[in-house]
């Protein structure tokens, strides 16, 4: 037997965590199905809509997993992680405000 924790976010601000105990020799997608989230999150399709991965890199449907393995279910980014930065930067207004609120003594401006 080995023990697979699958990890997943359906929604924004929602996860979905469980630890899975099966044979061994069991590839990813029969995990998955067989942990109940198409019942828990009937309007989730995460086959086609979410991206897998064990441990943070991105794997095939059909990879064989081990004891151990932190199994991920990836929602496709809505927005460029850049541009999102950039927004919050303008947002919080001028370089004495927010991120650059305190300053070290001695330190540049900005940093």
């Amino acid at each position: 037997m080995i023990e697979v924790t699958l990890t997943c976010s359906p929604a924004a601000r929602e996860v979905f965590e469980q630890v899975l105990q099966f044979e061994e020799g069991i590839v990813l997608s029969d995990a998955v199905q067989a942990s109940g989230l198409s019942q828990r999150f009937p309007d989730l399709d995460w086959r086609h809509a979410m991206t897998p991965g064990v441990w943070g890199r991105a794997v095939e449907w059909s990879q064989v997993l081990k004891d151990g393995d932190r199994v991920e279910l990836c929602r496709p980014l809505t927005v460029d992680p850049k541009v999102a930065r950039r927004e919050r930067f303008k947002r919080q207004g001028a370089r004495g405000t927010g991120l650059f609120a305190s300053q070290r003594k001695g330190g540049k401006t900005g940093y």
